[in-house]
């Protein structure tokens, strides 16, 4: 390890690159892998620090994740977060059973000990009262469990409770075992940032040394040692993730990089031309800039496919295959650069963790790929540090918080089969939808927004006849890091006004809906 590191070991829970995030938060060094991970390849990498993940399963079922309990013994402080408490509980010998009283949501905490890791929460404000008894030292925590542990294991000790839960947290300092029943990395968690903040630089003894302006000198290190006198070909999409690969790669090799430019015929409106006015020969950057217009070669490819994951592996193999000829015109290239980022990675497959959706750089790319080696610079980011580092290369604001945009873009925005006159469809609908957001200001306060086309049809009247047509649905969350994500609360004459613009100017829409879903149980996007 080059930095000090934490490692958060996944058990399945649906918050794991969530805790990773909370940990970066404090200038450490998170990653994630799964609990099938060896023993021995944790103690190879030094990690200051383990948490062990929520999960979904009951600790006493022999078929759920476990974990050898040498892992307790490395002389490395462990924190268990959910079932990872309840994980620790079982294999240090105590007891965890089916809870008699569940607990889901904000639960208030009674804080019993504040020497480790609750040192800084729930400290009573105003200290004693008038008859000299303590105040209630309490908090706000988010539970999200059926089990619970119904004694600690021998010497361990309480430090939190609630009405229901006899241990919401407890600690055994000597062991370097830390354990609570909550998450404190959720947002609705009053306090968890100083639980994670404790864990981390108090017990851990990590002093932050994870910072956007390091992770740009030595990336630009690493790629120039990679690269040598090799050429580089850049998928840049004008992303954010791309276009900022792509700067750091120009950083680091000069004029042995080539940005390939992929127009695949299922982008938003007039964003080719937006993106090569930007990059392209008349743009702000020094780049070797080629634009392919390969539209009628991903429509055809795609024709007839209706599975999500079929359209995410065709894109993403018929990318490599566009790269590798182009490639071929300009001579040998050696390496291929993607803007592959942390969440796209998780969200991928971990280990035996469900795939949630295959990104197309990432589970999407073909078996053979014809390149010596692919580059990922921002492999280790999410989204937000990847805008750090935007910023500090230098790169303008209005890119680097651009809205962003999967790369297969509207192709994951088009729920069935995916068709020319379907895409101007969605096009015309999400670009009014952007256009009206900006007019109202909420384009500031919200951190992504979008139409898409469902596959539903449905009877309308417009000008006394009958229609039968397509339903358009409009998107929009608010989110610190997109591993978690809530509807965004529009203004309803905003979306009034949207609705009107689209069913009357875009052809073969009669229908437009909002989508009030959060991240989880859903996705921000579509498919």
């Amino acid at each position: 390890m080059t930095h000090e590191s934490i490692l958060v070991l996944d058990f399945g829970g649906q918050y794991n690159q969530l805790i990773a995030r909370r940990v970066r938060e404090q200038n450490v060094y998170a990653e994630v892998l799964s609990y099938t991970t060896p023993l021995s390849e944790i103690k190879e990498k030094g990690y200051k620090g383990i948490i062990f993940t929520g999960g979904p399963n009951s600790v006493y079922d022999p078929a759920s994740p476990s974990y050898e309990t040498g892992i307790l013994e490395l002389g490395i402080p462990v924190l268990g977060i959910c079932y990872g408490a309840q994980l620790m509980a079982h294999l240090c010998g105590a007891p965890v059973k089916t809870a008699p009283v569940s607990e889901y949501g904000k639960t208030e905490i009674l804080v019993d000990d504040h020497e480790g890791l609750l040192q800084y929460v729930a400290l009573p404000e105003y200290g004693r009262d008038v008859t000299g008894c303590d105040l209630p030292e309490h908090t706000v925590m988010w539970m999200s469990h059926t089990d619970y542990i119904a004694a600690p294991p021998e010497g361990f000790r309480i430090t939190a409770h609630t009405a229901d839960c006899p241990v919401a947290a407890m600690e055994n300092p000597d062991a370097g075992l830390y354990a609570v029943q909550f998450h404190p990395e959720v947002m609705h968690s009053k306090e968890g940032s100083k639980i994670i903040r404790s864990f981390v630089r108090d017990i851990c003894g990590c002093t932050g040394d994870w910072q956007m302006d390091s992770f740009i000198e030595t990336t630009v290190a690493q790629v120039r040692e990679k690269v040598g006198n090799g050429r580089v070909l850049c998928a840049l999409s004008g992303g954010v993730d791309s276009s900022v690969a792509a700067v750091l790669l120009s950083k680091a090799v000069g004029k042995q990089l080539t940005c390939v430019f992929v127009d695949h015929g299922l982008l938003r409106k007039n964003e080719g031309d937006e993106v090569e006015q930007v990059f392209g020969p008349d743009g702000s950057y020094d780049l070797n800039f080629i634009r392919v217009n390969a539209q009628q070669r991903f429509y055809d490819k795609l024709a007839g496919v209706e599975e999500p994951e079929q359209k995410r592996h065709i894109i993403g193999e018929e990318f490599i295959r566009v790269f590798e000829e182009e490639a071929k015109k300009i001579g040998a290239v050696d390496f291929l650069v993607q803007g592959t980022i942390y969440p796209d990675v998780i969200e991928s497959g971990l280990g035996k963790a469900d795939v949630i959706k295959s990104h197309h750089n990432v589970g999407g790319l073909p078996d053979y790929v014809d390149f010596k080696e692919i580059i990922e610079p921002l492999r280790l980011l999410f989204k937000d540090e990847v805008r750090q580092v935007g910023l500090k290369l230098g790169i303008p604001d209005y890119l680097v918080f651009r809205q962003p945009f999967p790369g297969p873009g509207l192709g994951i925005r088009i729920i069935g089969e995916i068709t020319p006159e379907k895409v101007k469809m969605v096009q015309d609908a999400d670009a009014i939808y952007r256009e009206e957001v900006a007019k109202s200001g909420y384009d500031k306060r919200i951190n992504q927004y979008f139409a898409a086309l469902t596959n539903m049809r449905s009877v309308g009247v417009m000008g006394d006849h009958r229609t039968y047509d397509y339903a358009i649905a409009l998107r929009a969350v608010t989110t610190d890091d997109f591993m978690t994500a809530e509807s965004a609360k529009l203004p309803w004459d905003l979306l009034e006004k949207v609705t009107s613009r689209i069913v009357n100017e875009v052809e073969h829409v009669n229908r437009v809906v909002y989508d009030l879903t959060g991240k989880p149980p859903g996705t921000i996007e579509f498919e």
